[in-house]
């Protein structure tokens, strides 16, 4: 896995994203929804290697070359989550039919009186995810996010719903780690993806539907200085206004020396790129990396 999805520009404009946001919230979602029709049409036409990217995605992960309608279908899914994620934003929780899987694993974490990291990936939606937070208790939902790559994107989220803006923690921050202990020490909760690779990363080569990509150490180091159980975590759109919200345990032992923390590392990496890859075929129009994610065409 490259650098490449930090070298594409943010899509889109202020203008178009502010009148979608005034459609959504004066218009509702049904007519926002028609909207989106048009729209990723013009993605689809315009967005030649993204395009390229996600279809080698889906026949690596189906067996079999994808068709116009099943690529118009996989952008639809990633606008649609995009719509959404305004709605989830303003609390508008009632538009949404939301399913938890393994919300027993989360509660018998934090029964310990410790916080926890939530791995995941950019399959599907973080912020049904962070519903978790809301439809059971007010839990303090942290995120490591790289908002650099995103201006546009974290300007709305400010505009939007201040309170959630400030509860995402900058990736390479002067006091990230400081952020990261502050909230695990008050049985909070931090939430980290583990499929994309930035600046100064160290990555292992993991097997990934049978070739080879990289993928970061840095959420495995980070659970491992912490000290904090580790749950997985996939928030999958279902189509219409449903979501599944999947958590389940990823246990990690502790290194037994420091010569072994490397070979400890490296084999939770892989593990966890088997549980995306399962998921990833469970849900293959989740997959929101638009870009060549084997680097076999750079």
């Amino acid at each position: 896995m490259s650098l490449a999805w930090q070298q594409q520009p943010e899509r889109g404009s202020p203008i178009g994203a502010r009148a979608m946001i005034w459609v959504a919230e004066s218009l509702g979602r049904p007519v926002a929804r028609v909207m989106l029709y048009p729209i990723c049409a013009y993605f689809l036409l315009s967005s030649g290697a993204a395009r390229r990217s996600v279809s080698r995605f889906r026949e690596r992960v189906l067996g079999r070359p994808a068709s116009w309608t099943e690529l118009f279908r996989h952008y639809h899914v990633f606008a649609s989550t995009i719509l959404d994620r305004l709605y989830f934003l303003r609390a508008q929780l009632a538009l949404f039919d939301v399913r938890f899987h393994g919300l027993d694993v989360l509660d018998r974490e934090l029964a310990k009186g410790q916080g926890c990291v939530l791995l995941g990936a950019h399959l599907g939606s973080f912020e049904a995810v962070r519903a978790v937070g809301i439809f059971r208790r007010q839990l303090d939902i942290r995120v490591l996010m790289d908002e650099q790559n995103a201006p546009m994107i974290r300007n709305l989220i400010q505009e939007l719903n201040p309170a959630v803006a400030e509860t995402v923690i900058q990736v390479g921050g002067v006091e990230t780690m400081l952020q990261v202990k502050e909230c695990l020490d008050a049985g909070g909760i931090v939430g980290v993806m583990g499929d994309r690779v930035t600046q100064n990363d160290q990555t292992v080569a993991c097997k990934f539907f049978g070739r080879e990509a990289r993928f970061p150490t840095g959420p495995i180091r980070l659970a491992h200085v912490t000290r904090a159980p580790v749950l997985l975590f996939f928030g999958l759109y279902r189509g219409g206004n449903r979501y599944e919200v999947h958590l389940e345990s990823f246990s990690l032992e502790a290194p037994s020396s420091h010569d072994r923390r490397a070979v400890d590392v490296n084999q939770a990496v892989q593990r966890y790129a088997d549980r995306l890859a399962d998921y990833c075929r469970r849900a293959p129009e989740n997959w929101f990396n638009f870009y060549d994610y084997w680097d076999e065409y750079r």
